[in-house]
């Protein structure tokens, strides 16, 4: 890895979040920057143009429209992922897929030879085949085997969650 160009990109929601309440950083964000602390990775963010509400259930709403149409909101700025040879891909798992801004994201860039290594927060969802999602999205990459992270642990259980994101970054072979 150390000779690896690393990125860590992720989408993560803040405001009314089931099961934390309303908070000031998206769950999938603090896996995000632990990921790229212990990695040394450059971080990138995916953000819709068009923000979610920051009502909990007004967000599902939309989120779920988006879902069943197949949605692939704009997304604010870029990262070119041909630049890097490993890249975390990091998102909340809702109805058991990625939100549509992430693939409106992998749809932009070429996936070939890449290694792509999932990472989700959930409430009891897991990554539920979001690895075998990427792998359709991110054709020619090679993914590797994801980490799950409950929300609530994520914002109230840091020290647990670092230990999570430690010992499955010791575990992958890239």
């Amino acid at each position: 890895m150390r000779n690896k160009k690393i990125l860590v990109t992720f989408f993560s929601r803040a405001g009314e979040n089931y099961n934390v309440g309303h908070i000031e950083k998206g769950n999938t964000h603090i896996i995000a920057e632990m990921i790229a602390q212990e990695t040394g990775a450059t971080l990138f963010r995916i953000q819709p143009v068009t923000p979610y509400p920051d009502d909990y259930t007004e967000c599902t709403e939309v989120a779920k429209r988006e879902l069943k149409s197949h949605a692939r909101p704009a997304v604010k700025g870029d990262v070119a992922v041909e630049d890097y040879d490993i890249i975390f891909i990091g998102y909340p798992n809702w109805w058991g897929d990625m939100p549509m801004p992430v693939y409106t994201f992998i749809e932009k860039h070429d996936w070939q030879g890449k290694t792509v290594i999932p990472f989700c927060t959930h409430e009891g969802s897991s990554l539920s085949g979001t690895e075998g999602k990427l792998k359709s999205a991110c054709q020619g990459s090679k993914i590797l085997k994801g980490l799950a992270v409950r929300g609530a642990t994520a914002q109230n259980k840091q020290e647990q969650a670092r230990q999570s994101v430690k010992n499955w970054l010791n575990k992958l072979d890239y």
